[in-house]
């Protein structure tokens, strides 16, 4: 393990113990190791050219738009080897959350999820992307038959 020192403001070291005592971290290392990995792991889905991810859009969308919510419907269905599970919860009389879990080919997901972002009257939407590398190996002793899925284990560095 290496210690880094680092300087910051007051104001800044407050929230920061404010938002760690919120979280239940032990110490300020806690916090900032997990806000650095969090960061870590943004910039390398950003960057990332790893094949396969696994990830979860949220997006809201406004129903009143013509058609919109059979639109989105279709594009899930059409891509059914990249949508694993969607569900949506109704937020008023307008307004719906959508979050859709994703598996696949990274290009693939993306196009996908750039193609549901850009519909008129979808809204607030976020992707989250983790790379995996799919594969059946194992780090425990014993075989065992996978009955036709492959392990999808995530990239850490």
């Amino acid at each position: 393990m290496q210690r880094i020192t680092i300087s910051i403001d007051d104001g800044l070291a407050g929230e920061m113990d404010a938002m760690a005592r919120a979280r239940g971290y032990n110490s300020r290392s806690e916090a900032l190791r997990d806000m650095l990995r969090a960061q870590t792991e943004r910039w390398r889905q950003e960057d990332s050219s790893a094949a396969f991810s696994v990830g979860n859009l949220s997006y809201v969308y406004d129903r009143r738009v013509r058609a919109l919510p059979e639109r989105l419907s279709e594009l899930e269905h059409a891509h059914h080897d990249l949508v694993v599970s969607s569900t949506a919860m109704r937020l008023d009389h307008q307004d719906s959350l959508v979050s859709v879990m994703l598996k696949g080919r990274t290009e693939a997901l993306r196009k996908l999820v750039d193609h549901i972002v850009t519909q008129r009257g979808v809204r607030l939407a976020q992707l989250n992307l983790i790379a995996v590398q799919p594969g059946d190996d194992h780090e425990h002793p014993g075989d065992h038959e996978h009955h036709g899925h492959e392990h999808l284990s995530p990239v850490t560095s």
